[in-house]
């Protein structure tokens, strides 16, 4: 067995504004706060912990950091929208009205956004 195969995965996405970012994660997507500590707000999602941690010079990268796969990505853009979310279009993919991208030959559907310090998130199917 590989050293860290048993181990359980923690997410940590990086914020300039802890306060905001927590709303953000709570409120607008609905993960439930486990609690916060000194260094971090600290959700619970599928078994795994993900803890949102300030760093004040913090520049967000372009690419996606942090996935969440749904049964229905249509449904989950549709409800995210209704909470003010903008989807990221992307020249070089075909997306629907919705942003939603079939990658092709396949069934496999993924839509990405940011939180507000810009990290670029994604729903999907697979």
């Amino acid at each position: 067995m590989g050293i860290l195969e048993a181990a359980k995965p923690a997410i940590v996405v990086c914020t300039r504004d802890r306060a905001r970012s927590t709303a953000f994660y709570r409120d607008t997507l609905g993960l439930p706060l486990a609690y916060e500590d000194n260094l971090a707000a600290v959700f619970q999602i599928g078994g795994v912990t993900l803890r949102v941690s300030t760093v004040p010079d913090f520049t967000p990268h372009e690419h996606t950091i942090l996935g969440f796969t749904v049964p229905d990505v249509a449904a989950t853009v549709k409800a995210l929208r209704e909470k003010g979310l903008v989807f990221n279009r992307y020249p070089a993919f075909t997306q629907d009205e919705l942003g939603i991208l079939t990658v092709p030959g396949g069934t496999v559907q993924v839509a990405w956004f940011k939180d507000p310090d810009g990290n670029v998130l994604s729903v999907t199917n697979a």
